[in-house]
């Protein structure tokens, strides 16, 4: 038969640690530079935009590059090509939820 054997324990002295969020160090600000950069190529892309209902979706992906530039040593560098990637991207996805709402359409008509 099994005895449950007590164990005696010693704990010691809490450790705390002070976590602080690490954030990139920032020369000069950068927010409305980032900001107008953004504005400038948003209202680029729009133009060109071949979808009609684009506005959206690159709205949205201007603000997901923006963001994630935002957090790197060097956002107005970086946020062009994460703009255009996003952008792209997100255009891509749009295309085909057209085109499967027009097949979807298709479907039920029959």
């Amino acid at each position: 038969m099994k005895r449950n054997r007590r164990i005696a324990t010693e704990f010691g002295k809490d450790t705390r640690f002070n976590v602080g969020i690490a954030a990139p160090p920032r020369f000069g600000g950068g927010e409305p530079e980032l900001e107008q950069l953004k504005n400038e190529l948003l209202l680029e892309r729009l133009e060109t935009a071949l979808e009609p209902n684009a506005d959206a979706y690159v709205r949205h992906a201007a603000s997901e590059a923006a963001a994630l530039a935002w957090v790197t040593p060097y956002p107005l560098l970086v946020f062009p090509a994460l703009f255009e990637e996003k952008a792209d991207a997100a255009l891509a996805r749009l295309e085909r939820q057209t085109q499967i709402r027009e097949q979807s359409r298709e479907l039920l008509a029959v």
